[in-house]
């Protein structure tokens, strides 16, 4: 019999795009499948408009808007599966993307997590900057994707096929054993949004298992990597990456990886001032002081067992920052040794 796999959806004030996307993922072929929208207290009509449209998909509602984290952490509390889908709902899927990434994961019960190859939904040419084809990160911790650098997305030409571990999934169309997901805690709620997947998959290899990315499956993601930069969401990507590597580090890289990024951090926000981005200034500026508020009073759970990152899969030793913007290269291929692509 197919292991069961809950499709969930997290929503908030997202009835244009449930109603785009919706029919794609009932359409899937998996069998043994349910979607349960859990809705995270929408203000417009969407809950409504899913109970009346699309009947067979099942609702739980929350009080409270608790972000990405929070709500999935609430919503996977009440959801009963082998394997949870955390699918966002500005996702266009194809046919039978389930079927190849649970044969993947059921081969292997050290795969924590896997993903689907990510394209662009308005440029399908396009590899999509939520996680592309699988998330790598460097040695000072910044996120980067097969197919993704920083702002640069490569064309796809199926040079990023290969099945294999990564160092996270995307938490756009992340696939996890249900499981493993609450007995590591699930997200970290404190995080709201934006890299508590890369925390998770963090605390997934240290733990001893596996992330990988399957591109034999395939989704588009409409995605919002080119948003500006400034205001909320610059402050949770650089508060949540320090915060991530605090308490992911092993201490004797903690003490010198730490100061050595509010330094590139600095630098960064001074160039934003300087070009005039004063959002961005201030983003960055808030982030640095939420961390050591954090350092000193913030709750902390740290992974029973620490290990060097280079021991970890998916890592680049050595910074994208210096790859990408002084040695000027563009693409995942031209930075990882091609063994490793």
């Amino acid at each position: 019999m197919q292991p069961s796999v809950a499709i969930v959806i997290l929503n908030f004030n997202g009835r244009n795009y449930l109603e785009r996307f919706l029919p794609s993922v009932i359409a899937s072929t998996y069998a043994n499948k349910k979607i349960v929208l859990a809705d995270n207290a929408s203000i417009d009509d969407s809950v409504e408009f899913v109970r009346t449209n699309f009947p067979t998909v099942e609702i739980i509602l929350n009080t409270q808007n608790e972000g990405f984290a929070g709500g999935y952490n609430w919503a996977l509390k009440h959801v009963e599966a082998d394997y949870y889908v955390l699918l966002n709902s500005d996702v266009e899927v194809t046919a039978d993307w389930i079927e190849p990434i649970i044969e993947l994961m059921e081969s292997d019960d050290k795969i924590a997590a896997c993903q689907p190859k990510l394209l662009s939904y308005h440029q399908p040419q396009l590899f999509e900057y939520a996680g592309a084809s699988g998330g790598w990160i460097d040695s000072l911790g910044y996120p980067f994707s097969r197919g993704r650098i920083f702002d640069v997305l490569e064309k796809e030409e199926h040079q990023y096929d290969s099945t294999e571990e990564v160092f996270w999934a995307t938490g756009a169309a992340m696939f996890v054993r249900s499981k493993l997901f609450h007995t590591l805690n699930g997200f970290d709620g404190s995080f709201f949004a934006h890299q508590e997947e890369i925390d998770l998959c963090w605390r997934m290899q240290l733990a001893g298992y596996k992330i990988f990315v399957c591109p034999k499956s395939v989704v588009y993601h409409v995605g919002a990597g080119t948003l500006p930069r400034g205001g909320r969401k610059v402050f949770l990507n650089f508060r949540n990456n320090l915060m991530m590597m605090t308490k992911n580090l092993p201490l004797t890289e903690k003490c010198w990886k730490l100061p050595f990024r509010f330094l590139l951090d600095a630098i960064s926000a001074w160039k934003g001032l300087v070009t005039g981005d004063v959002h961005f200034f201030k983003a960055i500026v808030k982030a640095h002081w939420a961390v050591v508020s954090w350092w000193f009073f913030g709750k902390k759970e740290y992974p029973a067992s620490k290990r060097p990152m280079i021991s970890l899969r998916g890592v680049y030793n050595g910074t994208i920052v210096w790859q990408h913007f002084i040695r000027h290269k563009q693409f995942f291929r031209q930075i990882v040794e091609k063994k490793h692509v």
